[in-house]
């Protein structure tokens, strides 16, 4: 592999922070077709429903990203399930007179909003502010694990960026030479990871020191843990030996998130590889030869080529054109979504760090309650 560290411009290890909350400005406002009470209004690249005349164009407004959970406070009162009223208050897509509608923006004229300084940036975030977190699905049993600590501070977590939010990003990936698009798999994050250990004696050779992660966990050995599993089946440990490097995976199938895919065992996906050393991830090409090499299932390419796809609404289309491999006439099975990432690792000014993004399908989400 190449040692030349191919991320320029900026520190490589730049966390994905996700803005759950943050002030934005209205950018555009259209009527619903057959709706007399409701508009859409354009936030960064997400379409949001709200009440007419509630906004116009320039307003400012805190925008609550999809998947935020919020805290019970006047201005989100109005979501309190009346049957449940403790059930925590998670914003989901939603669909109305036939419009998708991604998160929530509330006006910052709210009285328990006014704290928020108007004059500051667009995009201030506002998350940890406002007691907004982040919703989490409940993992089986079989995926949870006895930790051996916290996920390695040497390593990438698996979080991309959504279009909607970095909608930039669209330019920055137009002016690479070529971008490939992968099927983004409905799994679990997993990753598998090789470190060159100090003996007890201090002056043996260093040894092999393999580990298991989960999203966020690493993980002690376990022959019931599904993380470890995947390792023993596809011999990780064998492939990593001698080298500092990591591979990341969607581990996906049987007793996992539905088996959206519909297969009869659980299998990996794999969709990157860390060099430790040089603190870089691995191009397309090499990565490819990777998973060919060693006979390791990668998520599938869908496209590879020059960036053609010029708006935020353009990718969302094109995302719910994706279909699983079960997908039939009488099963509709939509793909989770896509991610796009140039063939060679590329520094993004936008995000801050790696150049990738992820497009979800509304359609599957609409499907899966999402």
């Amino acid at each position: 592999m190449e040692n030349e560290k191919t991320t320029k411009g900026g520190d490589v290890d730049t966390e994905v922070k996700r803005k759950l909350a943050s002030v934005q400005k209205v950018l555009d406002i259209q009527p619903i077709p057959g709706a007399d009470r409701i508009e859409k209004i354009l936030i960064l690249g997400w379409h949001v429903v709200v009440k007419k005349g509630e906004f116009e164009v320039g307003d400012f407004c805190v925008y609550f990203e999809v998947d935020s959970v919020l805290p019970r406070r006047s201005w989100s009162e109005f979501l309190v399930d009346e049957n449940r009223p403790d059930k925590p208050i998670r914003l989901k897509t939603i669909r109305l007179r036939k419009q998708v509608s991604q998160g929530l923006a509330i006006s910052v004229k709210d009285a328990e909003l006014a704290m928020i300084p108007h004059e500051c940036d667009i995009g201030y975030d506002v998350t940890e502010r406002l007691g907004v977190t982040k919703y989490e699905p409940p993992l089986p049993a079989e995926l949870q694990g006895m930790v051996r600590g916290n996920f390695p501070s040497f390593l990438k977590k698996t979080d991309t960026h959504r279009i909607q939010a970095h909608p930039r990003a669209i330019e920055e990936l137009k002016a690479c030479d070529e971008v490939y698009m992968t099927i983004k798999y409905d799994g679990t994050s997993s990753t598998f990871y090789n470190r060159f250990a100090q003996a007890m004696d201090a002056m043996a050779p260093l040894v092999d020191d393999f580990g298991v992660c989960s999203r966020n966990m690493d993980l002690k050995h376990s022959e019931t843990n599904t993380y470890w599993k995947m390792a023993e089946k596809y011999e990780l440990a064998r492939i990593l030996a001698g080298r500092e490097w990591a591979i990341q995976a969607e581990t996906h199938g049987l007793g996992i998130q539905g088996n959206r895919l519909g297969l009869k065992d659980v299998s990996l996906g794999v969709f990157d590889a860390f060099d430790i050393q040089d603190y870089r991830y691995f191009d397309l090409d090499e990565l490819i030869r990777l998973c060919d090499v060693n006979a390791l299932p990668m998520v599938k390419v869908v496209y590879r080529g020059p960036m053609k796809w010029d708006t935020v609404d353009e990718l969302v289309a094109l995302s719910e054109s994706m279909n699983y491999p079960n997908h039939t006439d009488e099963h509709d099975s939509p793909a989770e979504g896509i991610i796009i990432r140039p063939t060679v690792e590329r520094y993004s000014e936008s995000l801050q760090g790696r150049l990738a993004v992820k497009v979800i399908s509304p359609r599957f989400l609409l499907k899966h309650g999402h």
